[in-house]
C-alpha cells in the first residue's frame, strides 16, 4: 500500500471511530449527525523527510492547555524545511526522554479560517513515520484537529509561539463542522 492509501484508510478509520466508537470526543447528539472529517485533498508537497536536529540541551517547556493547567514537554529536536521556498522550521517535543513519539504541535495561516483557530498536531511515531536511515517523515497531510475542537470537555495543549508558522499548509484535517 502506498503513503496517499495509507492516508485515505487512516481517514476512513478515523471516521467510523469517531461515528461509532464509544471512546470517540463526539458527544452523543454530535455523533448521530456525523458525516466525517473534512481534509483537505492528498498532497505530496506537504510531506517531507527529513533528519531531525536533536537538540543538545533538552530544555523542558511548560505549555498551556485550554483548561488553565501547564503541560511540561522537552525541546527534543527541531525540523527544518521549505515550502514554496519558504524556510520553516518546527519543534518537536517528547513527553519523556524514553518516549519514541514525537508531538509537533504547529498554527498556521489557514487558521481560524480553514482550518482550528488553536492550531493542529502531528504525531510522529519510530515504528513507522521513521526511515531506516534515522529520518523522520513529517507528512502535513497526517495533521489533526486537537480533541477540544469537538468537545469542550477535553484540555488541549496550546501552540508554542516557537512552532507558529507565517505561512499556510493547505494539507490535513480542515475545521470540524457541526
Amino acid at each position: 500500500m502506498g503513503w496517499i492509501e495509507e492516508i485515505e484508510e487512516m481517514r476512513r478509520n478515523k471516521d467510523i471511530f469517531f461515528k461509532e466508537d464509544s471512546r470517540s470526543p463526539l458527544p452523543p447528539d454530535k455523533k448521530k449527525a456525523f458525516k466525517g472529517l473534512n481534509y483537505y485533498p492528498i498532497d505530496p508537497k506537504y510531506r517531507f523527510v527529513l533528519p531531525l536536529h536533536e537538540h543538545g540541551e533538552r530544555e523542558t517547556l511548560r505549555i498551556l492547555d485550554t483548561a488553565g493547567f501547564e503541560r511540561e514537554y522537552i525541546r527534543w529536536g527541531e525540523f527544518r524545511f521549505e515550502v514554496d521556498g519558504k524556510k520553516c522550521k518546527l519543534q518537536a517535543y517528547k513527553d519523556s526522554p524514553d518516549d519514541t513519539r514525537l508531538f509537533v504541535p504547529f498554527r498556521d495561516r489557514t487558521n481560524g479560517e480553514e482550518t482550528y483557530g488553536a492550531g493542529r498536531y502531528i504525531d510522529l511515531h519510530e515504528e513507522t513515520d521513521k526511515t531506516p536511515d534515522g529520518k523522520w517523515i513529517l507528512d502535513f497531510n497526517k495533521a489533526y484537529n486537537p480533541w477540544c475542537a469537538y468537545n469542550s470537555n477535553y484540555a488541549c495543549p496550546f501552540v508554542p509561539p516557537e512552532n507558529w508558522l507565517d505561512i499556510p499548509i493547505y494539507a490535513g484535517e480542515k475545521k470540524f463542522d457541526e
